[in-house]
């Protein structure tokens, strides 16, 4: 029975969840604009019998403070902070959705910074700020909000429109529950920090192991995208998971954490 266990950082910047020996390898699990660490949960507690598995609240999630101004930057730096305040040298990071952006940019930071990466159900792009599409897409998530909406009246809608064919049910339920625990402020300041990202050059300098993990159902990180985008990534294997959406680690858990079983079983022995 793998137990996972709540902790802060020594300066209380950082919340977060994590199971497995302190000694293990660090896997670290980054969430993306609807979660939070406990959207991991199943994955700590598939991978902390090997692993010193942690997953973080991002800024201004859960118990972490938020950041005075929002951006993938910001986020990232936030990132390497919470590395070394957890004491997590080159961890193998799994990135879902804007979890993935942060660590796309951390390796255009760091090229040697992580053993390996996994790009989960994200995208090396998401265009020009005052482009048709993004505007429309923005509008779409904080336009209900602007008319009165809560994030908890929102979340039950949101979380269908990102789900493939028969989630599982107990995934579900915590996809919602992390989703309507947003802070409304926190999630309007963290969908404008994906106007103008683009790590599409930066692609081909990925130098670790990278597994790139789309579902077919995903509309938001389309399959055909993602796969275009592993094959800019020098020896990426690429995954995509037959009827799943965009929240794959709670829709099938036991399909996600196969991917990733299989991928880690590929790195040298002392990354895992």
């Amino acid at each position: 029975m793998v137990d996972i266990v709540p902790g802060t950082t020594a300066d209380r910047r950082f919340a977060f969840e994590q199971a497995g020996p302190a000694d293990g390898p660090p896997l670290v699990f980054l969430h993306g604009i609807g979660g939070a660490a406990r959207a991991f949960r199943p994955q700590l507690k598939a991978f902390g019998a090997r692993f010193r598995a942690i997953a973080w609240d991002m800024p201004g999630y859960g118990g972490s403070a938020p950041l005075a101004q929002t951006s993938i930057a910001t986020l990232t730096a936030a990132l390497r902070d919470f590395l070394a305040a957890v004491d997590a040298p080159r961890p193998i990071l799994v990135g879902h959705s804007i979890g993935g952006m942060i660590v796309q940019q951390f390796l255009s930071e760091s090229p040697q910074g992580a053993a390996a990466v996994v790009l989960a159900q994200t995208s090396p792009a998401f265009g020009k700020p005052d482009g048709d599409w993004q505007k429309a897409f923005i509008d779409a998530r904080v336009g209900p909000l602007d008319r009165g909406e809560t994030m908890a009246s929102l979340a039950p809608k949101l979380v269908a429109d990102l789900v493939g064919d028969d989630p599982d049910p107990e995934g579900l339920a915590l996809a919602r529950d992390c989703m309507a625990s947003v802070p409304e402020a926190t999630y309007r300041a963290v969908m404008h920090a994906l106007l103008g990202f683009d790590q599409r050059a930066a692609l081909a300098q990925i130098a670790v192991p990278a597994l790139v993990l789309s579902g077919t159902r995903d509309t938001n990180a389309p399959a055909p995208m993602m796969a275009k985008m592993a094959g800019f990534i020098p020896g990426a294997r690429y995954v995509a998971l037959d009827r799943v959406g965009h929240l794959a680690g709670l829709e099938r858990p036991h399909a996600f954490n196969t991917a990733l079983e299989e991928f880690f079983s590929t790195l040298p022995k002392r990354t895992t």
